[in-house]
């Protein structure tokens, strides 16, 4: 046990520091430490790598327990189709080397999401996405530490309600992430030493479709996929570097919102738009059997509005606030590549980060009629 600033334990690098600190380098100490906390009675937080994370410049206020578990197994599983393999990641591993060794083994269905800093128990949490894939592509179950019972279950993909950057984890289930499963394509399979090289999902997005100079729906060689994701966010400032600061940051602060097709229409022509799917139609047919079972006719469901994805860096940027965007004597800063995300220019405090963030959401409000919604967890910090 012992006490850190949690400016230490941050890729924001701000935060006071906590209580007390535990760590935890296996399952069972993670359970174990978990459950002694929960019958303590007090707040606690779990933190894994810190890059979806604020505090605030007085601390946290409880015990804080760090997730340090790692590794790696594949899981036998009769049910999946030729040519998918599953694997099983504890929650601690980090997500990026995760990435790389997928790709080095020819294990394809991640790539896109190479350089996302964090760990693996986190992924699920956030249903973290980016360049056209997302964890809910390939997520078959995670186990889970219930609050509510002590113990651990396995909880499949479908119980976890992902959407974007959402899940019922997020939305209040109360428990920890021990493991995370995923199933992905085995690439390698008919790729020899000297045959070609296992290739990629089929690329979906088209910024990096462009980057790779192939059209979108193509697949490319795993490695090259990947290195041309990781230079797609270092030129955003999304990879993490000691030496540059506008990797000091959370990420992207702010989700894309989402809006009806008929408030999208009266944003400016330019300004981005992304359809968003609402999964299947409700069946709206009474079968016969049902009829002589006593079962009432359905009713045709109401037509839900289309929905649309807007870009939260246009409109931030389009609201006045561009790249580098300071506040005066402030020590945090709009990165200087990327304005979706808010950065410590070095001397920043978890005061200065919340009051920029106050002033693009009211920019924002004021010139588009939205209220941007953060996306990494703050803790005493109001927005």
């Amino acid at each position: 046990m012992s006490t850190q600033r949690l400016a230490d334990l941050t890729t924001m690098r701000v935060g006071g520091p906590a209580d007390e600190t535990l760590t935890a380098h296996t399952r069972d100490e993670l359970i174990e430490r978990s459950i002694a906390l929960w019958e303590r009675g007090d707040d606690w937080l779990l933190l894994g790598g810190g890059s979806n994370t604020v505090i605030a410049d007085e601390g946290y206020p409880g015990p804080v327990l760090l997730v340090r578990t790692s590794g790696i197994e594949q899981v036998a599983d009769p049910e999946l189709s030729a040519g998918s393999i599953r694997i099983r990641v504890e929650a601690g591993h980090d997500w990026d080397a995760l990435v790389a060794e997928c790709a080095e083994r020819g294990w394809a269905g991640i790539e896109a999401l190479s350089g996302i800093p964090g760990m693996a128990g986190a992924a699920p949490v956030q249903n973290i996405g980016a360049y056209g894939q997302e964890l809910s592509d390939v997520l078959h179950s995670i186990e889970f530490l219930d609050a509510a019972t002590y113990e651990p279950r396995r909880m499949l993909a479908a119980e976890l309600e992902l959407a974007y950057r959402d899940s019922v984890i997020k939305q209040g289930l109360e428990g920890v992430v021990l493991s995370i499963d995923l199933v992905l394509a085995d690439a390698a399979v008919g790729a020899g030493e000297a045959g070609p090289e296992p290739l990629s999902e089929p690329i979906r997005f088209a910024q990096l479709a462009t980057a790779l100079g192939v059209e979108q729906g193509q697949r490319m060689p795993l490695r090259v996929v990947r290195d041309t994701v990781l230079r797609l966010r270092a030129s955003k400032g999304m990879v993490l570097d000691e030496a540059d600061h506008d990797t000091w940051s959370a990420g992207s602060f702010f989700t894309n919102p989402i809006v009806t097709e008929r408030f999208a229409r009266g944003l400016p022509e330019n300004a981005p738009r992304f359809p968003v799917s609402d999964g299947e139609p409700e069946v709206a047919v009474t079968t016969f059997d049902e009829l002589a079972a006593g079962q009432p006719l359905r009713t045709p469901p109401t037509p839900r509005e289309r929905r649309v994805k807007l870009s939260a860096a246009w409109l931030i940027e389009h609201a006045g606030v561009p790249k580098g965007y300071r506040l005066p004597g402030s020590g945090a800063s709009v990165s200087t590549k990327h304005t979706l995300a808010i950065t410590n220019r070095g001397a920043a405090s978890a005061a200065d980060i919340g009051e920029l963030a106050r002033f693009i959401v009211q920019r924002v409000q004021q010139e588009f009629g939205l209220v941007l919604v953060p996306e990494p967890n703050l803790y005493g910090i109001e927005v």
